[in-house]
């Protein structure tokens, strides 16, 4: 009995002995490792609700593109590809920067940490640079989302079916004037879904200025990195999501 009571003593006063030695451990963790592992776990658990979340819109957007397929189709020849292949070549070198800023932060070198998460955040800001030249020509143009559309160009062709669920004897008439349901509902999509990944790409640039912030500061080593790892797995989750958005958008066929 007295034999266990010792032995929970001493177990107890090497763990408030391991916490007193490294301040980034919290206390309800037995190790380090173990902190990291749980941490990791709750952030793929996050990631898990960005894929559901990005994942309902594609639903959604393969649903109105089998209803207004040759609207979809022609719709898209009015973004402008080159801007799209300039921000996906963009955030595959913020993800190329942000991996090395990983690994500089393994190895507690705090200056290769602080460039690299510095070459990130730009990556990040040119990609909103583009995007806002992107969404001002389209402002321009008038090719908005849903009732705010208002493109008054001659390229628009006339509706080729009646939508379903309207009467057939509609179809004459709708044939002869231009058919804009199904260009404003691809540009419902387009706002909607690089308009989301824009707000997480403004969430990155934030938490990516924090971590910059702590590097400076040389808070991370090879014995505790974990802010800088867990938020390398949320922006490489935000490019792939842009890898999907480009060639739906912009190369669709």
């Amino acid at each position: 009995m007295s034999t266990t009571s010792v032995d929970l003593h001493t177990h107890s006063g090497g763990h408030a002995a391991a916490h007193a030695d490294d301040p980034h451990h919290q206390h309800h963790f037995t190790t380090m490792e173990q902190q990291f592992d749980t941490s990791k776990i709750g952030m793929w658990l996050f990631l898990a609700t960005e894929v559901l979340l990005f994942g309902g819109l594609f639903v959604g957007f393969g649903m109105m593109q089998a209803r207004y397929p040759r609207e979809f189709v022609e719709a898209h020849t009015h973004l402008v590809r080159w801007q799209g292949a300039l921000n996906t070549v963009v955030l595959l070198i913020s993800s190329f920067t942000m991996v090395l800023a990983v690994q500089a932060a393994k190895k507690g070198d705090k200056a290769k940490q602080v460039l690299f998460l510095a070459l990130t955040i730009l990556c990040a800001c040119i990609f909103l640079v583009v995007k806002y030249f992107e969404y001002s020509h389209k402002y321009e143009e008038g090719w908005l989302p849903g009732r705010f559309y208002s493109y008054k160009g001659d390229s628009i062709p006339a509706c080729h079916a009646a939508p379903p669920g309207e009467a057939a004897a509609a179809a004459p008439a709708a044939n002869a004037v231009p058919c804009t349901n199904g260009y404003a509902t691809f540009f419902s999509f387009y706002f909607m879904m690089t308009g989301l990944h824009g707000f997480h790409i403004l969430a990155g640039i934030g938490v990516l200025s924090w971590i910059l912030i702590r590097a400076k500061r040389g808070e991370f080593s090879a014995s505790y990195y974990t802010p800088v790892d867990l938020v390398g797995l949320y922006w490489h989750l935000v490019d792939l999501i842009w890898i999907y958005l480009f060639p739906l958008y912009y190369l669709i066929q």
